[in-house]
C-alpha cells in the first residue's frame, strides 16, 4: 500500500515485550475535491515502523504536518473488545518512507506563521 500524508504528530518509539523498539504514527491523507468551505476529506491511518539505524533517527525527528510518502504492508485484524463484540482493524506496517517536505518554521511572529510548506532541500521533489 502506497500513501502520501502529512503527520497528525511526532512519532513514537515504544518498546515491544521483547526489548526491540516499535515506532507508531498517524498519517492523515486528503482526497477527493473541495468542499464549500476548501476542505478535503481526511482519512487517517495508524502506522507501526520498525526501522532502526538512520533511518529510525530520522523518522522520529520529523515534526507534525511533515508530507511522507509511506509504502507499508497492509493487514486486516480480528479482535474481541471487552465487552465481547468483534471488532476489525486495519494494521499498517511501515515497508519504506520518504520526507517530502516539512512544515515551515518561523522565527518571526505575526501571522501565517507554521502555515507554508518547506520545499524539501535534497532528493526527490528537489528543484
Amino acid at each position: 500500500m502506497q500513501l502520501i500524508g502529512r503527520l497528525a504528530d511526532t512519532p513514537a518509539a515504544t518498546p515491544t515485550s521483547t526489548g526491540r523498539d516499535v515506532i507508531r504514527y498517524s498519517l492523515g491523507v486528503s482526497s477527493g475535491s473541495r468542499d464549500e468551505s476548501g476542505n478535503r476529506k481526511v482519512s487517517w491511518f495508524n502506522i507501526a515502523s520498525f526501522s532502526e539505524g538512520p533511518q529510525r533517527d530520522l523518522l522520529l525527528s520529523l515534526p507534525k504536518g511533515t508530507l511522507l510518502y509511506v509504502e507499508a504492508e497492509a493487514k486486516m485484524d480480528t479482535f474481541q473488545t471487552q465487552d465481547g463484540s468483534n471488532r476489525t482493524a486495519l494494521n499498517l506496517l511501515q515497508r519504506n518512507f520518504e520526507s517530502l517536505s516539512r512544515p515551515k518554521v518561523d522565527n518571526l511572529e505575526g501571522e501565517g506563521a507554521g502555515s507554508a510548506v518547506e520545499e524539501p532541500q535534497s532528493g526527490l521533489g528537489a528543484s
